[in-house]
Order: structure tokens, then sequence, then C-alpha cells
């Protein structure tokens, strides 16, 4: 897989959060080997891992576990590159909070975003993946705070979540997570989420702007289109996703497709820190994933999409992917909004006063 970039807004965004605690950032890019310079390039990426490494070192040297919590006390909607100023155009934060779904890739490819309706209010849930390095809890604690603090930068009034959960074990000192959030926290929760109540997700924005939403949506498509359509990787994975109902594809046949001989195709996916076969085995993962959230489509017929010749050799492919067949993680998938409900147990769960 090609490694995951972020955004130098983003990163700008840490940068002033690790400010306020005292740290020399200027000193730690250059530890770190990466380029301060670039923060003022609004089309600069940064890789995951080097994101990574950054809070870790951050952590290291404040001595202050909580600090991603610090982004949620700067946030603006420059924060989120152009789908920061779609957000804020939207007629409600739950239309805003649907456009930050679609336009996720443009401020950090590294973190996977849902917002759905569940019994208990709207559930923005996140999804922090690493490289070769696992992610920090900083790096999802940091974008959970700066969500919330947006919808109040957004709304002019300070919002409180019905729950908030966070993966990562409880802390010491519970203190600033209360400060920041004013809500039930859940630690150790099986992902990183806020649940909000219904009726502060679908009041009407005063920032609303039907004309400048559009306006943003065609500029926030034209950044991850020019973004992805430079990469062989993304053309590659679409020629992948066309063939794979026809059977294996070939690396040959999608490198004439692509207009590449064999070898500037496996030496352009090198370059972009991947393989042919890892792509392959890649997109069929993330497709397992998607028809499995479709109820009616049937084992057999998704084998078969995935261009397994025998269906035999999905399920052990699946099963090296997610350790689950996919019976299993079907039914994990129905059951999760029950997951949100019931995450809460009395030895997770701080309520603040």
């Amino acid at each position: 897989m090609s490694e995951r970039t972020t955004s130098a807004s983003w990163t700008l965004g840490i940068v002033k959060a690790l400010e306020m605690e005292g740290l020399d950032c200027l000193a730690l890019f250059k530890q770190l080997g990466l380029d301060y310079g670039a923060l003022e390039d609004p089309d600069a990426r940064f890789t995951q891992d080097s994101m990574t490494r950054l809070w870790q070192r951050a952590v290291e040297i404040s001595g202050n576990p909580a600090i991603g919590l610090n982004m949620g006390k700067l946030v603006r909607p420059a924060s989120f590159h152009v789908a920061g100023y779609a957000l804020m155009s939207s007629r409600t934060l739950a239309e805003g909070f649907q456009r930050l779904v679609r336009y996720q890739r443009i401020i950090a490819e590294s973190a996977d975003l849902s917002f759905r309706l569940l019994p208990e209010g709207y559930a923005l849930i996140l999804t922090v993946h690493g490289d070769h390095l696992p992610p920090t809890r900083q790096s999802a604690e940091a974008s959970l705070a700066c969500a919330l603090a947006l919808c109040g930068w957004l709304t002019g009034r300070a919002l409180q979540p019905r729950k908030v959960l966070l993966q990562g074990e409880q802390p010491q000192d519970v203190q600033p997570y209360k400060d920041m959030f004013h809500a039930p926290l859940v630690f150790a929760a099986p992902f990183d989420a806020l649940i909000f109540e219904r009726a502060d997700m679908e009041a009407a924005l005063p920032t609303a702007n039907e004309a400048m939403a559009l306006l943003h949506d065609r500029f926030a498509g034209e950044y991850l289109a020019r973004f992805s359509e430079s990469r062989v990787t993304h053309k590659a994975r679409q020629v992948l996703c066309r063939l794979l109902p026809q059977g294996e594809p070939k690396r040959e046949m999608v490198a004439q497709t692509l207009h590449l001989s064999q070898r500037t195709l496996q030496r352009r996916l090198q370059e972009e820190g991947t393989s042919f076969q890892t792509l392959l085995d890649d997109t069929r993962r993330e497709l397992a994933e998607q028809y499995l959230a479709q109820p009616r489509m049937t084992l057999l017929e998704i084998a078969y999409l995935l261009g397994f010749a025998d269906p035999s050799n999905f399920f052990r492919a699946f099963r090296r992917w997610f350790d689950a067949t996919p019976g299993e993680y079907r039914a994990r998938l129905q059951a999760m909004p029950a997951q949100v409900n019931d995450a809460r147990t009395p030895e997770h769960t701080i309520r603040t006063p």
C-alpha cells in the first residue's frame, strides 16, 4: 500500500498544539528530518509515519499524554483545508459532517470517518490507521477534540456530546478529557467516536450558505481528483476494480490498460511504496469489506466479484486479512450500532459532574 499522507493544514494545527505546550517545533522537525518550510504550502503533504513520530516525540519531551487535546483549543475551518469551508457553509452540522466524511482524504489519508444516525443520536466514528508504525492515541484524540471544537465555533455555542468513546486506556489524569469534552467518557472503547444529540446536529447553522457550499464542493472535488489521479497506485486500483469480476487480473493486462510497460508499472508502484501483488491484495480486501456490508450479496457472488475462481481461496484470503470468516465479519458489521450502545461499561466510564 502506498504511504498515507496528511495535509500541511492539519500538520500546522499539530505544530500549534505542540507549541502551546512550549515545544520547539522547528528543532523537532529538524530532528525528525521534516521540512518545516512546507507548512506554508497548502498543497504539501507529510507521511502518516512522520506524524506518528512527531506525536511520540512530543509526548516524550512534554510528559503530557493528553497533548493531542490542545488541537481542540486552536481549531478553525482552515485546519480542515477546503473540507472545513465546505462544512462551514452546510445547512446543518449533520450535512457538514457528511461532507467531512466525503472529503476526509484531503485532510489525512490515515483516518477513516463515518457519520451515522443511531438510536441514541448521531455518531461520528473515527478510525486512524498506521503505516509502518501503529498510530498514537494522540492522533485520534486530537481529531475528536477538533471535531467537537469546530461544532462550537460554527454554532457559536458549546455543544455537549451525549458520550465520547476513546480507544485508549483510561489515563491516570482524566481531568484534561473532562475539560475538553464535558460529556461521559468511555475509555478502552472499541473505536473512537463522538455521539451527538439529534437536535444539535439537525439545527440550522448560522454560517450556512448554499452557493458557497456548492463552490467548496467543486474545489474539494477538484483537489481530490488532482491528488488521487497523480498516483499510478490510484489509476491501477481503478483498473483492478474493473477487471476483477472477469477473474484475477495479471500485471501485464493492468500495465497495458495504463499504457505502461510492466517494468515501468512495477517501478512507479515501488516509488509509491507498494507492489502489484500488494495492491491487488489491498484492493480485494477493501472491496470485500464494502461487499459484505451489502446484506443481499451472497458470499459466492462476492468471491467471484473479487476474481477468485475457487471460493475456498476467497475464504482463505479473508481469514488472512481479518482473522475471521466472511460470515463472522458480516455478523460483526451488522452488530456495530449495538456496540456503540453497549460500549460503556462501569469500569471504563467516567461521568463528568
